[in-house]
């Protein structure tokens, strides 16, 4: 299915399902985490007796200046500096070190977005509020006050559950424009033998990464048409009681958007209501391979983001232990 604008979704549907599938006030006037709730030490202790193999899989792309940013909002590729090499050494610029011991060392700059990362709580509003009902005024030029990342600091961690839609359709990739749609994420659970279950952390793999580095170009990655959630998988998030949702995207969602006068209506929905923490750019074509391979769709996954404080994201090394 490829979306186009619905004129029978708009900016509405988004306030009135925001309202229904709300978990405001779920666990608490003071709650920050969300839907990571789901994720109890007895669901991270059953997630640890996942693996069978020992085989760990990283799903990030790697964070250096062949990145897919091209300026959009701002975002730019990282820009990695060295602050002392070996050269320095060879120069005699740590002469000063006793014992002939010298050292490399170095900074780098980026948007916290740029790469694979999850989104904070405090990163979407509308209408002044923010997830549990929180003023937007907390979110200043100096950081989120309330919903910030470091919120999530011991988060993350449970049972992660693959989505494969490309192996699914039989298909490279999935076409720019593809909604995904609830029923076509229970399809491909139910092909691949998976049950999703409360504080799952279910990764959609969509292709689109694929096909943008087979092709070796990023054109349109940010920003542009994309396979993606339909809004209407709002409904099965909140239901399913989800913990977190990622996807090898820019933006978890389809766009065009379906929705002429709203922009990211599931993020609006399903991050800011439902506290659904939101993953982008994630690489998951290795781990694709490793689940086809042993017919395993579920495992161990760790993807803590960095304690920053106050900030609205954070990139992120996701591993998946099978």
């Amino acid at each position: 299915m490829t979306a186009s604008p619905d004129t029978t979704l708009d900016a509405n549907t988004v306030r009135e399902w925001g309202e229904l599938y709300s978990n405001w006030g779920r666990w608490g006037k003071d709650d920050e985490r969300g839907a990571l709730n789901f994720i109890t030490p007895g669901a991270v202790l059953s997630a640890c007796a996942l693996p069978r193999r020992g085989q760990v899989i990283s799903c990030a792309l790697p964070f250096d200046e062949k990145g897919p940013q091209n300026g959009l909002g701002g975002r730019h590729n990282p820009i990695h500096t060295m602050l002392a090499d070996g050269g320095d050494a060879l120069a005699g610029a740590q002469d000063s070190l006793p014992g002939g011991f010298r050292y490399a060392d170095d900074t780098v700059t980026m948007p916290l977005q740029c790469g694979t990362q999850w989104d904070a709580l405090a990163h979407v509003y509308y209408d002044g509020l923010m997830y549990n009902g929180r003023d937007i005024r907390l979110v200043t030029s100096s950081g989120a006050q309330a919903n910030g990342i470091e919120c999530l600091r011991q988060d993350v961690v449970g049972r992660g559950v693959l989505l494969d839609l490309p192996r699914l359709e039989r298909v490279p990739w999935l076409a720019n424009g593809t909604a995904i749609l609830p029923e076509q994420l229970d399809a491909c659970a139910e092909a691949e033998g998976v049950t999703i279950e409360t504080g799952d952390i279910v990764l959609v793999r969509t292709g689109m990464m694929t096909r943008c580095l087979q092709e070796r170009s990023w054109e349109g990655y940010c920003g542009g048409p994309a396979p993606g959630l339909s809004i209407h998988c709002a409904r099965w998030l909140y239901e399913r009681e989800i913990a977190a949702i990622a996807t090898d995207t820019w933006g978890v969602e389809v766009l065009p958007n379906e929705t002429p006068d709203c922009f990211q209506p599931l993020h609006m929905i399903s991050l800011r209501n439902t506290g659904v923490t939101f993953g982008e750019i994630f690489h998951l074509d290795e781990l694709a391979e490793a689940c086809a391979a042993d017919g395993n769709y579920c495992f161990l996954f760790a993807a803590p983001p960095l304690p920053i404080t106050g900030a609205v994201g954070s990139p992120i090394n996701p591993l998946a232990i099978k």
